[in-house]
């Protein structure tokens, strides 16, 4: 069994993008400890949860049935309701490393937090494995060592495409304003601009459908030795598996 990390922000995450990976890596018997910065209760972004203010695309954007299922059998467990703070986490005490994504404003104090960027520097030093989709992969872009550069300079990933966040921002932007734009450049823009060469970036296929259990191969990640990411809640499932696949010669 190994100890796996999942820090959230207290409000804005994708509820997908972290309940899919905890449900995948508890059903295969690892434990799952939570991290917010005051130690209270996390709440995913609520928008995708119900798909309230989402307008005609509501049905498109939100989470899918599978997504909201997992989020809610998350919420209801032991874990998610007794997370450490911050400043409490000791990432000698963990295995692994998982780090969602979510595009809403409360993101911010997540991929923002000294904290975790400090922690996100210590797990790719110690080797530890370590997966991040979406925005999370923007923490992990801006966790740098002490030469300066990020953990994923050398690494080859992917994120959240520049075509699905502007995509998604122009769909909505009449009445939601910048809620998908988290930041004004782009993630795949951040990311890249962290990384030696544009190369190492990798976009993978147009997204359409979204995976599953069933359908794996809809989802799209890239490995890096101990490093998996990937794009969009659509990628949750294969990211998922892969990531547990990554633990089973560990733990």
């Amino acid at each position: 069994m190994c100890r796996i990390l999942i820090p959230l922000p207290r409000l804005g995450f994708d509820p997908t993008e972290s309940g899919v990976p905890w449900k995948v890596l508890t059903d295969r018997g690892h434990s799952v400890q939570f991290a917010t910065p005051d130690g209270l209760s996390a709440e995913a972004d609520p928008r995708m949860v119900t798909g309230e203010g989402l307008g005609p695309w509501r049905a498109l954007l939100r989470a899918d049935s599978l997504g909201r299922k997992a989020y809610g059998a998350m919420q209801a467990s032991h874990a998610f309701n007794g997370p450490l703070s911050y400043d409490r986490i000791r990432i000698e005490e963990f295995d692994a490393l998982v780090l969602p994504g979510g595009h809403a404003p409360g993101m911010r104090e997540y991929l923002e937090s000294p904290h975790l960027q400090s922690l996100v520097v210590t797990a790719f030093a110690r080797h530890l494995p370590v997966g991040a989709i979406c925005h999370g992969v923007v923490l992990a872009a801006r966790a740098r060592d002490a030469s300066g550069r990020s953990v994923l300079y050398s690494l080859k990933t992917t994120a959240l495409i520049r075509s699905l966040e502007l995509t998604a921002w122009a769909m909505t932007a009449l009445w939601l304003g910048n809620y998908y734009r988290t930041y004004p450049v782009t993630v795949q823009d951040e990311v890249i601009s962290a990384l030696a060469s544009p190369a190492l970036f990798e976009t993978g296929p147009t997204p359409i459908l979204r995976d599953s259990p069933e359908h794996l191969t809809r989802g799209f990640t890239v490995r890096d030795g101990n490093y998996l990411s990937a794009r969009w809640p659509g990628d949750a499932h294969r990211f998922a598996a892969e990531f547990a696949d990554m633990l089973g010669s560990l733990c």
